[in-house]
């Protein structure tokens, strides 16, 4: 079969072409922006990229259009052109349950945040307890080094995203993957372009819920007041409960022991120590879930505890991306305000007293529209200094941010802001660039310019 993909170059759609290219389908795509890590990890892998969604790009003839969200009516040629002519389409997690998920155990993780770093713990348990799991994730794993793969193992992981599927299903995305392990890792409002609300972010949960069969297991956050409700509108599957607190005669605990190690207890039972090297409580939060969802697919927890402790965490998340003149630069993907704080708690654990100078792009959906701007401040609160990219923003970043006082500017310029940071950082310095895009390429930029001012 070959399949052309519009989109190609999200993580989701990106991860959709590696597998169907592992399964021997010859595999095109067209995206209007390029960046790696996935452009690499296409090309890597003889995928070919065209630029633009131009129409001519029918005279392919795939024998079926794969569609991304990014895609809508009247923005792509490409996709009038196809609606015109009749030619067959389909969303891409249909195409990944018909061709995939179908004859799989799925474990799925859903929540608005964590998804990607607790998809990368359970999918690394189960591959070192020699489960040899397919996975679909929306980061780099870097036990692994790709996103996706496609194995003859009947397990297979996937991050399970509430946004939308396409243009012409406006369900969320979870609901075509039909998990027997679903992990419910937390609910905020997020998604502000599509959501009105929490409560109906709930719903579409509530939906995911529904889909899990009652031999399956439920894995939830059981500090959401969110997540009770979802669960309180029905469910039918057993669930265990994550984050429970110290007197619960069920669920899950983690008792940090100090930065790198905590204590493992079930149902008031100990369990042994993880020792490792992530950091902050979301963390262990995530871990808790791997190990209950790995649990439920055969894996023993004590064995799961140790695999943890050969974790390497998710590209993007505090990755370091160099050190020059005794300043550390990191790049992580927070673009949510509770995600922004505790990033900025995990990095805090590390470094102690020495300072953090943050840097944000509000680029998801949600900022751009300044659905967050009121908890901007505050979730920045735990850094000595502050910049802020307000490039193309609808509304005023420096507003939003005046309860910082001088420890946040706000910059439209790029070259400016590059050279702000690098004017102020010192060595012991860490800067924290957060954006869940490629941020210009900021993160070399601000390496190149502190090593010419050495």
């Amino acid at each position: 079969m070959h399949i052309h993909i519009l989109g190609i170059c999200g993580t989701f759609m990106g991860g959709i072409a590696v597998i169907a290219r592992q399964a021997g389908h010859r595999v095109t795509g067209c995206d209007a922006n390029v960046y790696p890590p996935m452009s690499d990890q296409l090309q890597a892998l003889g995928i070919e990229l065209i630029e633009g969604f131009a129409a001519d790009q029918t005279c392919l003839e795939p024998d079926i259009f794969v569609i991304g969200n990014i895609v809508a009516r009247g923005k792509q040629p490409l996709m009038e052109t196809i609606l015109n002519l009749g030619l067959p389409y389909i969303s891409g997690p249909q195409w990944l349950y018909e061709h995939v998920l179908r004859d799989k155990w799925v474990l799925a993780v859903a929540g608005t945040h964590g998804k990607t770093t607790t998809s990368g713990m359970l999918a690394w348990i189960l591959e070192d307890a020699g489960l040899n799991p397919g996975y679909l994730i929306g980061g780099v794993p870097m036990n692994f080094g790709v996103s996706a793969r496609l194995t003859d193992s009947p397990f297979f992981v996937i991050e399970a995203d509430e946004y939308d599927t396409a243009f012409f299903d406006k369900r969320s995305k979870f609901v075509h993957y039909r998990p027997r392990t679903a992990v419910l890792n937390n609910l905020e409002y997020d998604h502000a372009d599509i959501f009105p609300d929490l409560a109906a972010i709930e719903t579409q949960f509530h939906h995911l819920v529904r889909t899990v069969p009652g031999n399956g297991l439920i894995v939830a956050n059981g500090r959401e007041a969110s997540l009770e409700r979802v669960l309180a509108r029905g469910c039918w599957t057993p669930v265990e409960k994550v984050g429970v607190e110290m007197n619960a005669t069920e669920g899950w605990r983690a008792e940090p022991q100090d930065e790198h190690r905590f204590a493992v207890s079930l149902s008031g039972r100990a369990q042994g120590v993880v020792e490792w090297g992530l950091l902050g409580e979301h963390n262990r939060m995530n871990a808790l879930s791997a190990l209950a969802a790995a649990r439920h697919a055969g894996v023993p927890v004590e064995q799961g505890m140790a695999t943890l402790g050969r974790f390497e965490n998710v590209k993007r998340r505090l990755e370091v991306r160099g050190q020059v003149r005794g300043v550390t630069v990191y790049d992580d993907f927070a673009h949510h305000p509770t995600a922004i704080a505790t990033t900025l708690a995990g990095l805090r654990d590390k470094v102690g007293t020495e300072r953090i100078l943050a840097v944000l792009e509000p680029r998801s959906n949600t900022m751009r529209l300044g659905t967050m701007k009121a908890r901007l401040a505050d979730s920045l609160a735990g850094a000595e200094r502050v910049y802020c990219y307000a490039g193309g923003l609808d509304w005023d970043a420096g507003a939003a941010l005046a309860g910082l006082g001088e420890r946040a500017s706000v910059h439209t310029d790029l070259d400016e802001l590059v050279a702000a940071i690098s004017a102020e950082a010192r060595p012991g310095d860490h800067v924290l660039v957060m954006s869940n895009g490629g941020f210009g390429g900021i993160h070399g930029r601000l390496l190149a310019r502190l090593g010419e001012s050495g």
